[in-house]
């Protein structure tokens, strides 16, 4: 039990943050998308961005697949319940 209670809190801490919601909205939208496309679309720095979608792929949020010099991130297809549901309120 603890362990399930401590992977739901990262998973919590991760989501808990507006920019980062912002970035899974336009993931839901758009299925998946290089960090200048979502930086534009969110009104954010690349470096910012790049960040948060740092802080949501170390959650198993999203993943991402680096192809030639852009990195592709989209929402993982086996999320935690509490980030599934999470996300279906976008």
């Amino acid at each position: 039990m603890d362990n399930h209670m401590k992977k739901l809190e990262r998973t919590i801490k991760a989501m808990a943050n507006y920019r980062r919601l912002a970035i899974l909205a336009y993931l839901k939208g758009e299925r998946e998308a290089t960090v200048g496309n979502i930086a534009a679309a969110i009104h954010l720095s690349f470096r910012s961005t790049s960040k948060h979608l740092g802080v949501l792929a170390a959650a198993d949020i999203v993943e991402k697949e680096q192809r030639r010099l852009e990195a592709f991130y989209w929402i993982a297809p086996a999320l935690k319940p509490a980030a599934s549901r999470i996300i279906s309120l976008l």
